[in-house]
């Protein structure tokens, strides 16, 4: 019965394999591959796996990378299963104005947010904040509706679109400083600040819309990098995204 869980982003392959398809099933095994090796996955760390009787993916990389990780899967008789967001599913409602344009990355880890903080025998609004090569930030209220959220440049981006535009600019990565005084740091600074900035701002949107205060969830693989830059309380979260899925595949085999 052992579920197979794949994050495809812009950069990494992310896989964990679970004893059941279900939230606080033990964890397996887990790893991840850059893009550029995923063609490797079968012969290497997916080849001393037990074989899934499932599994359940998101991915917002292109089809090509898509078809190679199905590609990697035929050494399994199992049929691969992606996400697409949709109107609703595992108890959260999509406000996107066309909800099947919502990236499934963004779906997958409200989903796995919202039953989060369900487990803990709370209900109030959520900002959830995945920081990676992209940046998101969600809004979710007490009823479990996404109301929408903001997408900006990672990190990463910031700094290339600055160096690709600007003359004579291409320095090291700096240190957050309230006053930078070299240039490393002044870029590394205000990228950093720039994300905080959007963060703080959806929690005073929610907080007003809402007339509550939200919990604030943070993941990604970047996303300690914003830790000690952050005014707001916040909360760490690895794994998002797979407890997302864990739900979502949870909530689908209950149904039928």
């Amino acid at each position: 019965m052992t579920f197979l869980a794949i994050d495809i982003g812009n950069t990494r392959l992310k896989w964990a394999q679970y004893e059941f398809p279900q939230p606080g099933a033990r964890l397996l095994a887990q790893g991840a591959e850059f893009l550029d090796h995923i063609d490797k996955l079968a012969d290497g760390p997916w080849s001393a796996l037990a074989a899934p009787s499932s599994m359940l993916g998101c991915v917002v990389a292109d089809e090509a990378v898509k078809r190679q990780v199905q590609e990697q899967m035929e050494l399994w008789s199992v049929e691969p299963s992606w996400v697409v967001a949709s109107t609703a599913e595992a108890g959260l409602r999509n406000g996107y104005d066309h909800p099947r344009r919502l990236g499934s990355d963004r779906w997958v880890a409200m989903i796995g947010a919202w039953h989060l903080m369900l487990r803990r025998s709370v209900r109030r609004p959520l900002v959830v904040v995945m920081v990676g090569t992209a940046v998101t930030v969600e809004a979710i209220d007490a009823s479990g509706k996404f109301l929408g959220g903001f997408i900006l440049p990672g990190h990463g981006i910031m700094l290339r679109a600055l160096e690709t535009g600007t003359a004579g600019l291409n320095v090291p990565t700096g240190e957050v400083r309230e006053f930078p005084t070299n240039t490393s740091d002044a870029l590394t600074s205000g990228g950093t600040y720039a994300i905080a900035g959007a963060v703080e701002r959806m929690v005073q949107h929610v907080r007003q819309h809402c007339a509550a205060e939200p919990l604030c969830l943070m993941t990604g693989g970047a996303g300690w990098k914003m830790a000690p830059s952050m005014s707001i309380q916040f909360e760490l979260v690895d794994n998002l995204i797979f407890e997302g899925l864990l739900e979502i595949a949870h909530a689908r085999a209950t149904s039928v």
